[in-house]
């Protein structure tokens, strides 16, 4: 099955021959060449293995790699292979320490390459239980990362949809906060910030602008959020 793959890259020469020969292979293709442009990018969309590169412009490819197994950029669960000319065995510990997955060095040959973002995507979904949830007239493809409400698709941003899932795999319970806020973002304060409120916010406009005058998503106030099966 084609991955989409996130290349966090700055030598526009290396992502170009990437992004070139992985879309030949039929893979989905983005790249970043920044530690901002990427944690933006994984924040927005659910990719399935990551190339980083650790020498980029605005610091270091382990802070990409941290902000994602953190919680603060994407899925904490994505493949990730470091990519990169550091090839010391301090290095390699480094990055194999921060949550990397794999740990190419340049210069590399792309069928090696090729064979092991295969291996690792094709690992991960192994692992990964196919999870098809329905709650009233939400259909949940866990795995495809795709969302339907009364048979309408709706995109959702990977925050969003974290927070969906995981609200859809035990409906009608009230889940705390704090709770909420530790599997899906890494916070242990949910004292620090009101990301879960706008978040769950967005999420029941989305919602509710395919079915209106429903709640899917509800808000016990001073307890968490439920996902029901359509409050009026």
């Amino acid at each position: 099955m084609p991955a989409n793959v996130l290349i966090v890259e700055d030598e526009p020469a290396i992502a170009d021959f990437l992004r070139d020969n992985l879309r030949q292979d039929e893979h989905k293709v983005a790249a970043a060449g920044t530690v901002r442009d990427a944690i933006r990018l994984l924040s927005d969309e659910r990719f399935d293995v990551v190339l980083v590169d650790v020498g980029l412009p605005d610091g270091s490819g382990l802070d990409v790699l941290r902000a994602i197994r953190g919680g603060d950029a994407g899925d904490p669960g994505v493949g990730v292979i470091v990519l990169t000319a550091r090839t010391e065995e301090q290095d390699r510990l480094r990055g194999f320490q921060r949550g990397a997955d794999d740990y190419v060095a340049k210069p590399f040959g792309y069928p090696e390459l090729l064979a092991r973002i295969t291996a690792l995507h094709e690992r991960l979904r192994r692992v990964t239980r196919r999870d098809l949830i329905a709650v009233g007239s939400i259909e949940i493809d866990v795995l495809a990362r795709s969302v339907r409400v009364a048979g309408t698709p709706v995109p959702l941003p990977a925050k969003e949809f974290e927070l969906l899932a995981t609200l859809a795999r035990d409906p009608e319970r009230v889940i705390p906060k704090a709770e909420l806020l530790e599997r899906i973002w890494g916070y242990r304060n949910s004292h620090t910030t009101r990301t879960l409120d706008s978040h769950a916010s967005r999420l029941r406009r989305r919602i509710e602008a395919i079915q209106p005058n429903t709640r899917y998503v509800v808000n016990r106030w001073g307890v968490g959020y439920a996902l029901v099966a359509a409050a009026a």
